[in-house]
């Protein structure tokens, strides 16, 4: 029986349930911080503990309706990568930040595929899907990640560049890719289902431009920090709003709100006042992330999602490793970058879920499966690996930060 069970509708227990989850969050960071693990590993394995599938201290309705505030923190972190996007940044990048990008998606989208069709002999309509979902990366715990270690420099400029236009790549790659899918299963969508959401996109992406010139506008020198960020929030949840009305995802569209914003105003005090705001949050959206977990689900996932999870790796470490080279970046980035893209949910969930729609019930039933598992796996496994290329590639100046206790 869940602990809050009872009442689980009334205000009461869903209040002391998220007491519960921040403080089971709070505590548990001091046990990873004693073998100096990031905090994000730690929320995710104490949401795994605490949710449904195996202390069930939190019920399944609570969990389920929660999404919220997973838009919530998305928004806020692509808000946020959106400053690593400034003209003078990417000028120091170049056009090499486009081919890494590239190479390292299309790189574990091409061997996920290769490796599912040639190893499983799965049908090729869903080796293609499970490829293209494979391309995505999720910003949310290299981004906390790298602000728990006080990261800068070079290296964390390109990573978080890569990470950013990374749901870019995997939005064109699905659309592609359920094209092909569609016309082999003749009729189960039409080309209005692929053309729309890429209509969808760029007006989210005008929307997200639109949006920022308007906050520019109301930003006056005299407005007070409490109204900046509330101004900021309503922005943001608009977009995210508008964005879930045509299914489509927000993190694109609130990257763009950030880069047009900090392009046209240079105001860096907006984004350190979010960064302040938005703590508990992260906290709520990675416990929430190790609560989804179904553990009856990996026995499902079976060995293709095992080879899956590694097979991603593995081509998004050799795409980066080859692109960095081919591009001329420095020996840091090149060895270390792949170690940064190894987490994955979000964009992925999504896409997951439209590809079941797409597929036969089994085949869609079994691709959401690994997703979702595999996803949970990248965000335990994916913070440690960010941590251990933040502080190899020296974007770490003070090591001693790494040990402290927050």
């Amino acid at each position: 029986m869940a602990l809050f069970q009872v009442e689980m509708e009334g205000t009461a227990g869903i209040l002391l349930a998220l007491c519960l989850i921040l403080l089971a969050g709070f505590l548990f960071t001091r046990v990873t911080n004693l073998f100096r693990l990031p905090k994000v590993t730690g929320y995710i394995i104490v949401g795994v503990l605490i949710g449904p599938g195996v202390m069930r201290l939190i019920p399944a309705g609570l969990v389920e309706h929660m999404d919220f505030v997973s838009d919530i923190a998305l928004a806020c972190i692509a808000f946020g990568v959106g400053k690593f996007f400034k003209v003078e940044e990417l000028k120091k990048t170049g056009k090499g930040i486009f081919v890494i990008t590239v190479a390292e998606s299309l790189t574990a989208g091409f061997l996920v595929t290769a490796v599912t069709r040639l190893l499983f002999g799965t049908s090729l309509d869903f080796a293609l899907l499970l490829g293209a979902v494979a391309t995505a990366t999720a910003p949310a715990s290299t981004i906390m990640t790298i602000k728990q270690y006080h990261a800068k420099g070079n290296f964390v400029r390109i990573l978080l560049q890569v990470v950013a236009l990374d749901d870019a790549v995997c939005l064109l790659a699905f659309s592609l890719a359920s094209a092909v899918v569609t016309a082999d299963f003749g009729g189960a969508l039409n080309g209005k289902d692929v053309v729309l959401p890429l209509v969808y996109n760029v007006l989210a992406l005008v929307l997200g431009a639109s949006c920022a010139l308007i906050l520019k506008k109301i930003m006056t020198p005299d407005r007070s920090k409490d109204s900046r960020l509330i101004l900021l929030l309503a922005g943001l949840l608009g977009i995210s709003g508008l964005c879930a009305l045509v299914d489509v995802s927000p993190l694109l569209a609130c990257m763009v709100f950030g880069a047009v914003y900090i392009n046209t105003t240079k105001d860096k005090k907006l984004i350190h006042q979010l960064d302040n705001f938005t703590p508990p949050l992260m906290a709520l959206f990675f416990i929430e992330s190790g609560m989804k977990l179904d553990i009856d689900s990996l026995k499902t996932a079976g060995v293709i999602g095992i080879v899956y999870f590694i097979t991603r790796i593995v081509g998004k470490y050799a795409g980066a490793w080859l692109s960095c080279r081919a591009v001329h970046m420095d020996k840091n980035v090149a060895d270390y970058l792949g170690f940064g893209l190894v987490p994955q949910a979000g964009v992925s969930i999504g896409l997951a879920a439209l590809g079941q729609r797409i597929l036969p019930p089994e085949v869609g039933k079994q691709l959401l499966t690994i997703i979702l598992s595999s996803s949970v796996l990248y965000e335990m496994v994916g913070p440690a690996c960010a941590k251990f290329a933040i502080l190899r590639s020296g974007c770490v100046k003070d090591k001693t930060k790494h040990a402290e206790i927050q």
